[in-house]
C-alpha cells in the first residue's frame, strides 16, 4: 500500500525520505498491525510444535523422517519470525514502520503489537516537551544590546514528517526557536518609554503570541506543534545596564514631578476660585501672582517649607 503524500506548502525543501518522491512530503498514516498477544501465543505454539516434530524425526526413517524434519524446520522459522514481529509500544511514544526503505505507517496504540518482522521500527516520542532556548544577545529595534531567552512547549504531531523531513527534529526545534527569538527581539524596542509603541517589556502577551505564531510556521515542516512560548529572560546587556537604569530612574523622576505639578496647579486653581466665589479677599494681578507662586512652592517642594507670618498689611 503506497503511503499518502501531501504537497509541501510552506516553502521549505521537500523531504526525500523513504517513499517520498521529490516535491512531495510524507504525512503520517496508520500502519497495519495485529494484536501482539495473539501473535505471541501462535509463535510459542509453532516453536513447541517445531521442536516436537524435529524430535520425532530422529526416531523415524525414510520419507516420514524427512517430512517431520521439514515440517519442524518450517514451524521453527514461523515461530522465530512471529517473535521477531512483536513490537511493544509504550504510552507517549509511537513506532514508525519502514519496510525496505519505504514508509509503511505509524503505530500509536499502546501495548504489544505485531508487524511484518522484516520491517524497521523507529521509536518517536509524542510526549509534550519543555525546552528552553539558549540566552541570546541581540540588538532590539532601537539598537540597544539586550539578553533574551524563551521556553518552548511542543510535541510531535506527525511522526512521518518528524522522521523523514529533518535529520533530528529535536535539534531542529532548538535551532528554530533560537532563530525566532532573535528575530522577534530585533523587531521591537526593549521599552516604549511612554511612546505607545509595542515593546518587549510592556507587551509580553503580544510578543509571546507572535513568537508562537512565527515558531509554528518554522517547525510545521517537521511535524511539530508549538503549544506555548514564554520569555524567561529579558534584560539589557551588562555593558549598558547601568546607563539604562539611570535613564529609567530619570524617566521615573520626571514622571513623578509631572504628576506633582499637575496636582499643584489644580489645587491652586481651586483655591483661587473658592476665594473669589466666597469673597474672602480681593487680589490684584501682582498679589494674585505672588500667591500662586507661594502656593506652588509649598506644594511642589520636596522638603517642608518654613512658614512666615505677615504682621503688617497685605502690601507690606
Amino acid at each position: 500500500m503506497a503511503p499518502d503524500v501531501s504537497p509541501h506548502g510552506n516553502g521549505a525543501p521537500a523531504a526525500r525520505g523513504p517513499g517520498g518522491p521529490g516535491g512531495q512530503q510524507l504525512t503520517e498514516q496508520p500502519a497495519r498491525s495485529l494484536p501482539g498477544l495473539q501473535a505471541l501465543s501462535l509463535s510459542v505454539i509453532a516453536l513447541i510444535a517445531g521442536i516436537a516434530a524435529l524430535s520425532q524425526a530422529g526416531s523415524h526413517h525414510g520419507a516420514t523422517a524427512t517430512t517431520l524434519a521439514t515440517v519442524g524446520s518450517v514451524l521453527l522459522v514461523i515461530g522465530f519470525l512471529g517473535l521477531g514481529g512483536l513490537t511493544p509500544v509504550t504510552p507517549g511514544k509511537a513506532r514508525v514502520i519502514q519496510l525496505f526503505g519505504r514508509y509503511r505507517g505509524t503505530i500509536r496504540q499502546a501495548g504489544l503489537q505485531w508487524v511484518n518482522p522484516f520491517t524497521r521500527r523507529i521509536s518517536v516520542s509524542t510526549r509534550i516537551r519543555n525546552q528552553e532556548s539558549a540566552q541570546a544577545k541581540v540588538n532590539d529595534a532601537d539598537g540597544n544590546p539586550i539578553e533574551i531567552a524563551a521556553v518552548v512547549v511542543w510535541h510531535v504531531t506527525d511522526t512521518a514528517k518528524a522522521t523523514y523531513a529533518v535529520d533530528d527534529y529535536s535539534q531542529f526545534v532548538t535551532i528554530q526557536a533560537e532563530t525566532a527569538v532573535r528575530h522577534i527581539a530585533g523587531a521591537y524596542p526593549y521599552d516604549s518609554r511612554g511612546s505607545g509603541v509595542p515593546s518587549l517589556r510592556g507587551n509580553a502577551d503580544e510578543i509571546t503570541q507572535r513568537l508562537s505564531a512565527e515558531l509554528t510556521d518554522r517547525v510545521r515542516s517537521a511535524g511539530v506543534e508549538i503549544i506555548e512560548t514564554r520569555l524567561t529572560r529579558l534584560s539589557y546587556a551588562p555593558e549598558i545596564a547601568q546607563a539604562m537604569l539611570r535613564q529609567q530612574q530619570a524617566d521615573a523622576v520626571v514622571g513623578a514631578r509631572r504628576r506633582i505639578v499637575e496636582g499643584a496647579v489644580g489645587m491652586v486653581q481651586l483655591a483661587l476660585q473658592r476665594l473669589e466665589e466666597e469673597g474672602v479677599v480681593e487680589l490684584d494681578e501682582e498679589r494674585r501672582a505672588a500667591m500662586v507662586s507661594n502656593l506652588l512652592v509649598v506644594l511642589c517642594s520636596e522638603q517642608a517649607t518654613q512658614q512666615v507670618v505677615n504682621t503688617g498689611t497685605l502690601y507690606q
